[in-house]
């Protein structure tokens, strides 16, 4: 009987919505339904508008978020045999042009001692025969060995066609002739009509940071796209001939090199790259009269033209250093580094001008350090100001003994060495510091992608354990 009167109960509340249902429905008049349209119109319309805002922005931030730029491999020239120049044979040449006195001899023997170089460095052809013949043509000929001889082996290490390339930028500082170096390329490799092509010229050592940095920017705007970077220098034309020891001092330092640099904007690419870019910091200190001469192409007095350089050289790069820190510093050291060093700037303003400066310490931040092998003096002095151990400058010490300053290109010879070493480690960070007439410090900051062996073709493949020589340590 329960179960029954609940049955009824139930059957007769369904029965009463129902008539209620039926009622309201049988009760709206056309005004009714017509405001109900309005209201499903708008709200469809609501609808619409947020979902068409919401794929806008959603449109805008992929197309403007700065894209990735990937390290996929790079290549270094390593001259043939027959171009090195131990110090003895340098000096024989040198004496056997006639263009030297004996106190000019003395001074580049003194130089060549203290450099850092080894015995098996290499000068150009032109400079191998007496007299020397530092014509056009033999500058076009040691740009073209050097440039295609690193190309040709990106392009057998990465596989990737010429027609693919998109975007090239070619920096050398003192040999700039017309057609350009990257014409050169262009003619040589058939590249496509419309790649983006730059030379960067007179920008010194640094400028293989530039032409990186240069680089990102344009993949940051054009997608799917490669970008190389061939960075040498030119020893041929820019041999000096004088007495001027200020001047005498690069014939002694500078040899020949030159690099390629495969990058990538593509995300497909990041499963075979080598490193991330992470940051690139450049600092320009040419507004100062001192930074803007201490490198500084010239005649001497008897009307030859060489590159001299000041003795406030070190001076000025150190202080240069210390703005590119202070900018590199606080995106990469850790927060503990950061506060100690901005305690001590407080209290060397406030309380105690006489406070000496805190060095942070960027063995923190990064794993690795390629540091332009300017010259035994450079190197010397970064340690010493940075607080480097012995095997931070290993591989730019290194780098100077087998190859000598091969000025923009150096910091890859560096990067090569330690792959070769089989040090790099994924997730390690290599930081990249050159600097340049004008006068400029630049920083590039690397993260390895993987545990990075080294390419084929790499300057060091038959010599890397005969490293490192402690007797320039």
């Amino acid at each position: 009987m329960e179960f029954r009167l609940s049955e009824f109960r139930s059957t007769a509340a369904v029965s009463l919505i129902s008539s209620k249902q039926s009622n309201s429905t049988a009760q709206m008049n056309p005004d009714d339904i017509h405001q109900l349209w309005l209201h499903l119109q708008y709200n469809l319309v609501v609808v619409i508008v947020c979902c068409a805002v919401l794929v806008f922005g959603f449109t805008a931030y992929v197309m403007t978020r700065p894209r990735s730029v990937y390290l996929v491999d790079y290549a270094c020239y390593r001259a043939p045999d027959h171009l090195k120049a131990s110090n003895d044979r340098f000096m024989r040449h040198s004496r056997l042009t006639g263009d030297f006195d004996e106190s000019s001899l003395e001074f580049q023997r003194r130089i060549l001692e203290r450099s850092g170089l080894g015995e098996e460095t290499y000068v150009p052809e032109a400079m191998h025969v007496i007299p020397p013949q530092p014509s056009m043509a033999a500058a076009r000929a040691e740009a073209e060995e050097v440039m295609y001889g690193a190309l040709d082996n990106l392009f057998a290490n990465t596989g990737i066609k010429a027609k693919d390339i998109g975007i090239l930028v070619v920096n050398c500082s003192l040999f700039n002739p017309t057609p350009s170096l990257s014409a050169m390329i262009v003619n040589k490799y058939k590249l496509r009509g419309n790649v983006r092509s730059f030379n960067l010229g007179g920008m010194g050592c640094s400028a293989g940071v530039i032409a990186v940095d240069m680089a990102k920017d344009l993949l940051q705007v054009h997608r799917n796209t490669y970008a190389v970077v061939v960075s040498t220098e030119n020893i041929t034309q820019n041999w000096y001939f004088g007495n001027n020891k200020a001047m005498l001092i690069p014939n002694c330092l500078f040899r020949v090199g030159g690099a390629a640099v495969l990058l990538s904007n593509k995300s497909v690419d990041k499963s075979r790259a080598k490193y991330k870019l992470v940051h690139v910091v450049r600092t320009h200190r040419g507004a100062d009269d001192k930074a803007f001469r201490c490198v500084y192409q010239e005649e001497d007095n008897a009307g030859k033209i060489g590159v001299s350089l000041s003795k406030d050289l070190m001076a000025i790069a150190g202080g240069a250093l210390k703005t590119n820190i202070t900018t590199l510093g606080p995106i990469v050291l850790p927060i503990s580094e950061q506060l100690l060093f901005f305690a001590t700037l407080l209290v060397k303003k406030f309380l105690n001008p006489h406070v000496k400066p805190y060095i942070p310490d960027f063995k923190l931040a990064f794993d690795h350090f390629c540091i332009h092998a300017g010259g035994r003096a450079v190197i010397d002095e970064l340690e010493k100001n940075l607080q480097l151990l012995p095997v931070h400058v290993e591989a730019s010490r290194m780098a100077l003994h087998r190859f000598g300053n091969t000025s923009s290109s150096s910091i890859w010879y560096e990067l090569a060495y330690t792959e070769a070493k089989g040090r790099m480690r994924k997730g390690h960070r290599v930081w990249q510091i050159a600097f340049g007439s004008g006068f400029k410090c630049n920083s590039a900051v690397w993260q390895a992608l993987r545990n990075v062996k080294a390419s084929s073709y790499s300057p060091w493949e038959d010599c890397i354990d005969k490293y490192p020589v402690t007797a320039v340590s």
